[in-house]
């Protein structure tokens, strides 16, 4: 029997392939180019920053006074005021967070439920005034909050009619925890629990903790809630709009009511975008800046303090961009690690 070689293909046959892909290669390049540019080396060089001792006056990359891990040290494990501010920072965010993402999650499910009523009448306005905030700057948001809640604003105009005077509750940097537990008479504020007092974690007290959010911080809360609650009503009015009527009809026709059919049709089929919206709100909610820079800067006491606004004050404050890149790269790692754990718990699972 002889044995017959299968032909080979020419070179040019394969040529197509090729120019494919180097012409794919050449669209991709500029994007490409950006994000190396604007992106992954601005976050190595930071990365480098935060193992300096770096003022920000000199070239990092030829005068530099290298110190390793010593900024995260001192941000971590030694006693210091930076310590204290980053753990103070950590907590505003927390109660933030909390607050933050089931209130925005809640009122853009709420208004992507409303706009995507077949029966509501002017649909097209409504959805453009509840999405009117999102796209306003908010800059001149926070300036006219500022103006509203001034000695002299509006907001405490009128409450001096009803007997409140002076803007005492944006100055009071107690915890709202502190604040009612103190109003209940359950614990004095000045004299909390031994137990809570004496055992601290990262130079903060268990009882500073657990003192919950300012009123100045909660106010912050409800500001960021209502500017963002509109761009997130966009991405559930997408994902409403994508269930198949044939669905819904067919739950009313087996007899299931407005709230059967939202509990077992509508709110597992929004699934996707549900863990879409909590991914963005929590990732934002821990980069907070530009309320915090505008309105308080930080204030009553630190309580409004964000680690996005700690890095900025000791990089461009105090002078020190080793320590304010430490922050950042603390914040880095403590977004990645919520945003991986939140997408493993929501993940989609057979």
């Amino acid at each position: 029997m002889s044995s017959t070689v299968a032909p080979t293909r020419p070179p040019w046959h394969r040529r197509p392939k090729v120019r494919e892909a180097g012409i794919g290669w050449l669209f991709v390049l500029p994007v490409v180019a950006v994000f190396l540019v604007f992106i992954v080396a601005p976050i190595v060089m930071s990365l480098w920053v935060s193992l300096l001792d770096w003022d920000g006056q000199s070239n990092p990359l030829t005068e530099f006074d290298f110190v390793g891990l010593e900024n995260y040290r001192r941000l971590l494990t030694e006693d210091t005021l930076l310590r204290e501010d980053f753990a103070i920072s950590v907590r505003n965010t927390l109660y933030y967070v909390l607050a933050f993402v089931p209130g925005v999650v809640a009122l853009s499910f709420g208004l992507a439920l409303v706009v995507n009523n077949v029966a509501l009448k002017g649909r097209g306005f409504f959805g453009t005034a509840f999405y009117f905030p999102s796209i306003t700057s908010s800059v001149a948001i926070s300036v006219t909050i500022v103006f509203l809640f001034l000695s002299t604003g509006a907001v405490n105009t009128i409450l001096s009619w009803v007997g409140i005077r002076g803007p005492r509750w944006f100055s009071d940097a107690r915890g709202l925890i502190h604040i009612g537990l103190d109003w209940l008479g359950v614990v004095d504020p000045q004299q909390p629990p031994a137990w809570l007092a004496d055992n601290d974690v990262l130079g903060l007290s268990l009882w500073q903790w657990i003192a919950g959010p300012s009123v100045a911080m909660s106010a912050l809360v409800i500001l960021a809630i209502w500017t963002t609650s509109g761009t997130f009503m966009i991405f559930f009015l997408a994902g409403l709009q994508n269930i198949p009527l044939e669905v819904e009809e067919a739950a009313s026709v087996d007899g299931a009511g407005t709230w059967q059919r939202f509990r077992y049709v509508t709110f597992p089929l929004m699934r996707r975008s549900l863990a879409l919206v909590v991914t963005l709100a929590l990732i934002g909610s821990w980069q907070v800046f530009d309320q915090v820079f505008i309105i308080s800067q930080g204030m009553p006491a630190k309580t409004t303090q964000t680690p996005s606004y700690l890095s900025y004050t000791k990089s461009f404050g105090d002078g020190d961009f080793g320590q304010g890149a430490a922050v950042a790269f603390a914040l880095f790692t403590i977004i990645v690690v919520l945003a991986g754990g939140q997408r493993l718990l929501t993940r989609e699972r057979r």
